[in-house]
């Protein structure tokens, strides 16, 4: 409660000109939205062009942002927009994801996290190669399906929140993700199997 209320004092005040104020708000969200881009588009550079063209829509459309709703969820439906875009015209299928190689390597904050706790290099690369196995995976699924599970799990949205976000039913939403889930257990099956 007290970080929506935060959230309203310094909108407030970037909408009358301070902008310390757009600059704190945009600190405060910076690592969510760079994070959800990098997950859904798996390249860095991507990831921050996405992220400076969302915070640029999110200061366009700041005036009309009514506090219905929590910021940051009218802030993710933007990113969302964007994002789903992005993917659109750049025309991603996964025959074309299946060749793309980033120029930089993919790291996920869970990587990021274990460089910090864990000297033994053994244990490091057990990790990176869990995540990029988890990466391949996700990108098999279709971007709608990659979206709610980004959603529900990375940013922990409940289904209403993913409606609202994504502007379709509870309904698909929840069957968006049972079926990606579906897809993921199959797909891990069968790389166990090999």
């Amino acid at each position: 409660m007290f970080q929506l209320h935060k959230d309203e004092k310094l909108i407030e005040k970037a909408l009358g000109g301070s902008q310390r104020s757009w600059v704190s708000l945009v600190k405060r969200y910076e690592g969510l939205v760079y994070n959800y881009c990098l997950r859904m588009t798996f390249n860095s550079s991507d990831a921050m062009d996405l992220m400076q063209e969302v915070f640029l829509a999110t200061y366009r459309n700041l005036p009309s942002y009514r506090g219905q709703n929590q910021f940051k969820g009218w802030m993710m439906r933007i990113a969302t927009n964007k994002t789903t875009d992005f993917l659109r015209a750049r025309g991603r299928n996964p025959l074309h994801r299946a060749g793309e190689v980033s120029d930089d390597s993919y790291q996920s904050p869970e990587i990021q996290v274990a460089h910090s706790h864990h000297n033994d290099p053994a244990e490091q690369y057990k990790i990176e190669q869990n995540n990029l196995q988890i990466k391949q995976i996700l990108d098999r699924l279709p971007d709608e399906q990659k979206l709610v599970v980004e959603l529900k799990f990375f940013q922990h949205f409940t289904f209403e929140e993913i409606a609202q976000q994504t502007g379709n039913s509870i309904n698909t939403v929840k069957t968006r993700l049972y079926t990606a889930l579906g897809k993921l257990k199959g797909f891990s099956e069968i790389k166990n199997a090999m």
